[in-house]
């Protein structure tokens, strides 16, 4: 089992070592300091040892910041985390939702004039702190402290991850190391930008054609990175030992060189402010270094995939689909023992899902932590079962499997919710606006230059309709065996990114309700070019999506006469799709089900 089921976060131990890092801030004459999920990285996912908020505070989440003073202290999450940091995080740090709650305002109203707020500057970004010094204003200095004092009392910190790194093939990537690299540069060049420092794992994973086992679900290496415009020369600083067993083509130097390498630089160097260290930044500026502030270069080139990357990813989701399917049959056998009195847990569909998709012979890693939630653990959005959590499932409840794989020619990510029994007359009427938001969302056709918050409401008008919303994006963007959660693409209210071809984002609407139940449909999907309908304008770029994902959508939780006719059309043709595509590729007696449960409305 790559999914483990004991407790992460050690909620009891929060107010101990709270007080030892109020001693150590003391010591250091600072009145606050931010305590972020994050790794020099900025990842989303982050190794044992970077894990500082979930050892200071018990938060298992992948987003979020702690902020202690000397008598206060809070945790600052997004939407999707509102029911679980409650249950995970001990009293003494006060929960608040953002954007609602921003942490200036909160800092803000415990702190006098001069008062000083200390922050690992490898743990945030440019842009992080620059917009809390001016929302804070000139009276509250926010300074960086080195070394973190969190480190200081976490006596028992792991080491460092070292795991073995391996080439990626290039029939998969569609593009040599040297033809990105000639392509990043030509695109430095134009912009007169002499080097590029490089921090985020996935752009170099990309750029290098390689992958690394550093953190679990994500198969990257830490690493930072720096690129010469004029010579296409690139410098890899990261633990040498990893590369044990391939030759990675570039120089590699020991991850803590970056800093004087970045001393020595001549400018003007590309810096990413939104993911790189403020400690980059830093280094430059005392160095006197021209800094030229500009996005990653290798983000949007590596949300463009390329055509290979695309068929990979198709014949990645085919062999999921069949995955999924195995699953799916026998989730409704074990729906058949539950209502029959047999005792079926949420950990029991968990080592069920990862046991089909580990007998595909392909999976390398799960791509998440699978979300398993059963009746009110459906609203937990990131719910995680552990072997304290674990709840049987029980009729006339929902449950919401969400889930993915890391292949090597793909990363999936999907999302069911299914009904144990008969469902109630609620439950159907929510998820029929959910599954009504998913279509919209499949069957978009937008002018080109569109971003994701142009399509965001597509999938929410349905809930709008009905009074009801979910705090959480419509989609993220996807790698190619890479992070399941990529951007700069997303489908969000905040999303400014255009939508190009080749972008992979998911499409997954949602609704919870605290205590009762959680509704989420998720498929991924390619952005693609649309023809011209008749009578279109010929000369006008419109996009669409192509669906990436199949498996069947429980058809006992629609209500039919709510669905228009195109509704019911595309849902139709959507599971014929899954049926023909998927059929072939499972057992005789799965794909018997399979026909059963795709049939037309």
């Amino acid at each position: 089992m790559f999914q483990s089921f004991e407790t992460a976060g050690e909620r009891d131990a929060g107010p101990g070592r709270l007080m030892q890092l109020r001693a150590a801030m003391a010591a250091a004459r600072l009145d606050a300091f931010l305590v972020p999920r994050a790794d020099a990285h900025q990842g989303e996912y982050v190794a044992e040892r970077d894990a500082r908020l979930r050892w200071l505070t018990g938060f298992t989440g992948s987003a979020g910041m702690a902020v202690v003073t000397a008598q206060a202290a809070a945790i600052f999450v997004d939407g999707r985390y509102g029911v679980q940091v409650r249950a995970e995080v001990a009293p003494c740090f006060e929960p608040q939702q953002v954007p609602g709650r921003k942490v200036s305002d909160w800092l803000a109203g415990r702190l006098g004039q001069g008062a000083r707020v200390g922050f690992d500057p490898w743990l945030h970004t440019r842009s992080d702190i620059d917009g809390l010094r001016d929302r804070l204003g000139a009276g509250i200095g926010v300074v960086p402290v080195t070394p973190n004092p969190v480190d200081g009392i976490w006596t028992d910190r792991p080491a460092p991850p070292r795991g073995p790194v391996r080439a990626f093939p290039e029939a998969i990537a569609g593009a040599t190391r040297a033809e990105k690299i000639a392509g990043i540069c030509a695109a430095m060049k134009a912009e007169g930008q002499a080097f590029a420092a490089l921090s985020v794992p996935d752009s170099i994973c990309w750029l290098l054609n390689i992958r690394g086992a550093d953190i679990p679900r994500t198969p990257v290496v830490h690493a930072f990175a720096l690129i010469e415009t004029a010579t296409g020369a690139v410098t890899l600083f990261a633990d040498r030992a990893k590369f044990r067993d391939m030759d990675p083509g570039v120089p590699v130097l020991p991850q803590e060189a970056i800093v004087q390498a970045l001393s020595q630089l001549s400018g003007p160097v590309r810096v990413d402010r939104d993911t790189a260290p403020f400690a980059f930044g830093d280094m430059l500026e005392e160095s006197g270094v021209e800094i030229a502030w500009a996005p990653d270069p290798c983000i949007l080139p590596k949300a463009r995939k390329t055509g290979a990357e695309i068929a990979a990813t198709r014949a990645a989701h085919l062999r999921d689909g069949a995955a999924m399917a195995r699953f799916l049959h026998w989730l409704a056998g074990a729906e058949a023992r539950v209502l029959a009195g047999d005792r079926v847990t949420e950990i029991d569909v968990v080592t069920a899902l990862e046991g089909f998709r580990h007998e595909t012979g392909a999976l390398q890693d799960i791509s998440f932590e699978t979300i398993a939630g059963s009746g009110p653990h459906g609203a937990i959005v990131h719910y995680r079962v552990t072997r304290r959590t674990d709840r049987a499932l029980a009729a006339r409840e929902l449950l919401l499997v969400d889930s993915g794989a890391q292949y090597e020619d793909g990363t999936t990510d999907i999302t069911r919710t299914v009904a144990i029994g008969a469902p109630g007359a609620e439950e159907i009427a929510c998820f029929t606006r959910v599954l009504q938001g998913m279509i919209a969302l499949s069957r978009a056709r937008w002018p080109e230059g569109l971003a994701g918050r142009d399509l965001d409401a597509l999938a929410r008008a349905a809930l709008w309709r009905a009074g009801q919303d979910y705090d959480h994006g419509t989609g993220h963007g996807v790698g190619v065996n890479l992070s399941v959660h990529e951007g700069p693409q997303r489908i969000s209210r905040q999303s400014a990114t255009p939508l190009e071809p080749g972008m992979i984002l998911s499409n997954e609407p949602g609704y919870y309700r605290e205590g009762a139940f959680g509704i989420r449909i998720e498929n991924l999907v390619a952005v693609a070019r649309a023809a011209p309908p008749p009578g279109g304008d010929p000369d006008r770029e419109m996009l669409e999506f192509e669906t990436l994902s199949f498996a069947p959508i429980d058809r006992r939780l629609i209500d039919t006469d709510a669905l228009c006719a195109s509704e019911r059309r595309w849902l139709d043709g959507y599971h014929a799709a899954v049926a023909a595509r998927i059929g072939p590729l499972v057992p005789a007696e799965v794909a018997a089900w399979l026909r059963d449960v795709t049939r037309p409305l």
